[in-house]
């Protein structure tokens, strides 16, 4: 790429705007572990949303999503989109009671929770599986896609790009704790989807221009849309896989369609059935947790209210769901134009390295087309779309390996700036071994699968925990120790099956073993149960009992969860979600084809009322929740 004076002081420019504010914090962060990994509980909802969209806008996301649609077409994207349920479950049902926990990080929580040795085992040894492992196959995905970009961009080596990463982001993870990374994730957002929009439009230019021989994004939808339309993705299997194109007979799946084609069952299983029906609940996935967890929940737990958490989380899932897809997937689009294979992705950079060209490589492929000026945007974008993952996720790992296994197992009575001073040492370590990582994975594609194997199984257990008292620590080793064992037996006893296939019969063995365990294995001891009932209130039949021996009364469980109220919202959140990213698909098709103009504003009309009913809801909600923190400040003064 041609890359300007000018654009290297854009980009100079971003990367200040994004750092320099956080140098000021680290005086802040550097008082207290409860400071340097949980910004003192006082973060307010907006910048907690903030941090979370920006947190899961990483490098690879992009490229990732690029992948799908060149190879599913843009229903593919339902893999992710599934997890709106998910997502808008932890703002009704969970946000709330994880603030109402009080403990600094969710793996804490499970010696609030559960009691005995098994607590303390699976507080521990998961500090260190997700901590450790977890978290730095994460970052090894992130900084996968971070090399492929400065492979295309810069004509970097993997170990270039890991050295320049590697030094911006563990000086910052180390010196700012999460006050920094909450600071840089909220300005990185907006420089993020400012170089994401502009990628979009100057990839339409340069459409128009191929299509229409007209240089304007708006001819170059109005190709795009035209030409695509009649096209279609005939495979998408294989070791190589190639996007294979043809006019539209029904045979295959059409590209442009936000639905798969269910006569393709193995495509329409994968892509569709499992993420819809199963994968949502069922399975473990960093920032998309059923019941919530990992830096979702540190983001809940640093809040400075139950309200601040909720409207966080809310505002988190409108984000992340809503507003960043479509220039993602517009620019996919047009690569699809552009590089129709990944022999043209190498014809047009002869000197990059051919074993990083993947089908997530058309992304950053396509940012050639880049004026001046937006070059150095993009170049700051993709910088800071790297960081705030990767400074993340070097805080949330490093407050599971101090706080959770150091401070707990190891060094019981050191004082505050020993394990703060312990946290900075541990993120060195952990982009380390990410690094390693990154040089083992292929695709993101590849990674996203692995993580969700791993997890298969595990995620009923971590939304039942809430409203039933059987489940226990030993489920949660079963479960852990199960999804692991089905993970690598299960795709060697079924070869010649898909992944969906696959991950199905995980779930169902993890899920049937962790349950059983619920029923005979050991259980909680009682007076656990009970303080817990008495801090978090929580609902369910599955309590009854308990809350009867705490003295808590239903009618205060009713007023302090609302659950009726909080399923409705559960519904209007997703539709809201839904009826608004399917919206803006349509009125962008409908520039090349008028018949999507009425999908387009049915769907605009689902969005207003759904969107009437989650404003009531909320509302209430908000209310409520103040309600109980005033009630619960009384308690505390008296």
């Amino acid at each position: 790429m041609k890359i300007t004076w000018i654009d290297w002081i854009v980009a100079a420019g971003s990367i200040l705007v994004c750092f320099i504010p956080a140098l000021f914090l680290a005086k802040r962060s550097r008082s207290s572990t409860s400071e340097f990994f949980g910004s003192g509980r006082s973060v307010p909802w907006w910048l907690a949303g903030l941090s979370m969209v920006a947190t899961t806008f990483s490098s690879d996301t992009p490229n990732w999503v690029t992948e799908q649609v060149r190879r599913y077409g843009v229903a593919g994207n339902w893999q992710w989109w599934a997890f709106v349920l998910t997502g808008v479950a932890t703002v009704f049902f969970f946000a709330r009671l994880w603030r109402r926990s009080g403990v600094l990080t969710d793996l804490e929580f499970y010696e609030l929770r559960y009691s005995g040795t098994s607590a303390s085992v699976v507080r521990g040894f998961r500090a260190v599986y997700l901590g450790l492992f977890f978290n730095c196959f994460i970052m090894g995905m992130v900084t996968l896609a971070a090399c492929k970009i400065a492979n295309i961009l810069f004509g970097l080596h993997a170990w270039q790009t890991i050295v320049i990463c590697g030094i911006l982001n563990v000086v910052f993870a180390a010196h700012s704790g999460l006050w920094g990374v909450l600071v840089i994730d909220m300005i990185q957002f907006f420089i993020k989807m400012t170089a994401v929009f502009a990628a979009a439009w100057f990839s339409l230019v340069e459409v128009g221009r191929r299509l229409g021989g007209e240089a304007s994004a708006w001819a170059g939808l109005r190709h795009l849309v035209a030409t695509l339309s009649t096209q279609q993705v005939l495979q998408s299997g294989g070791a190589d896989p190639q996007p294979v194109m043809s006019l539209a007979d029904g045979t295959g799946q059409p590209i442009l369609n936000m639905l798969p084609n269910f006569s393709m069952s193995e495509l329409a299983l994968m892509v569709f059935i499992m993420p819809i029906a199963i994968s949502w609940w069922a399975n473990w996935y960093p920032g998309a947790e059923p019941g919530g967890g990992s830096y979702i929940a540190q983001r809940m737990l640093a809040s400075k209210s139950e309200k601040d958490s909720l409207g966080g989380t809310l505002f988190f899932n409108v984000a992340h769901y809503v507003l960043r897809p479509w220039p993602w997937i517009i620019t996919a689009l047009c690569s699809i134009i552009v590089y129709p294979d990944l022999a043209s992705i190498k014809a047009a950079f002869p000197n990059a390295d051919a074993s990083l060209i993947g089908h997530d490589s058309a992304f950053p492929a396509m940012l050639k087309f880049l004026p001046v000026g937006f070059v150095g945007l993009m170049i700051g974008g993709l910088l800071a779309a790297n960081s705030s993952t990767i400074l993340t996720h070097l805080n949330w790992g490093s407050s599971y390996l101090v706080h959770d296994f150091y401070r707990r197992f190891i060094r019981k009575d050191a004082p505050e700036s020993h394990y703060v001073n312990a946290g900075r040492l541990s993120t060195v370590m952990l982009y380390l071994v990410a690094a390693v990582l990154s040089l083992t994975m292929s695709s993101a594609q590849q990674a996203f699968q692995v993580l969700l194997s791993i997890g298969a199984g595990t995620g009923l257990l971590y939304i039942a925990r809430w409203f039933w008292w059987r489940v226990s620590a030993w489920c949660e080793i079963v479960a852990m120790a199960m999804s692991l064992l089905t993970s690598l037996l299960v795709p060697r006893l079924m070869p010649d099956q898909g992944f969906a296939p696959v991950t199905i019969v995980q779930v169902g063995i993890t899920t049937v073993a962790w349950l059983i365990t619920a029923f005979v294995g050991p259980a909680t001891d009682r007076a656990k149960l009970i303080a817990f009932v008495r801090k978090v209130k929580p609902a369910g039949p599955g309590w009854t009992e308990l809350r009867a021996a705490a003295g808590v009364g239903d009618a205060e469980v009713a007023q302090e969860n609302r659950m009726g109220a909080a399923f409705v919202g559960w519904i209007a959140g997703c539709l809201v979600i839904w009826s608004s990213l399917f919206a803006i698909g349509n009125f962008l098709y409908s520039s090349g084809d008028p018949t999507r103009l009425t999908s387009a504003w049915i769907l605009a009309a689902v969005f207003a009322a759904s969107g009437y009913v989650l404003l009531r809801v909320t509302r209430q909600l908000w209310a409520d929740s103040t309600e109980s923190q005033a009630r619960e400040d009384a308690r505390t003064r008296g």
